[in-house]
């Protein structure tokens, strides 16, 4: 279904999606922008990373999008 790049790609770009949303959502606590306990940040990373494995799907299998796991074609 999926060649071992895409999964590399799909993976990469869930893992980084789930760190920065991680990051992001510690860092508004720590400053207290935003009240967020660590199960809640999990689950929104988690849920961030999902979206981002979707999209990767999306980009693969749809009309748009290149053999990357990217919406952007770049080969025209």
């Amino acid at each position: 279904m999926f060649s071992p790049s895409n999964l590399r790609d799909m993976g990469e770009r869930a893992a980084a999606t789930f760190a920065q949303t991680m990051i992001s959502l510690i860092g508004t606590d720590a400053t207290g922008v935003l009240d967020v306990n660590i199960g809640e940040a999990l689950l929104a990373s988690v849920v961030a990373a999902g979206l981002s494995i979707l999209k990767a799907v999306a980009a693969i299998r749809g009309p748009i999008g290149g053999p990357d796991a990217s919406l952007v074609n770049l080969d025209g």
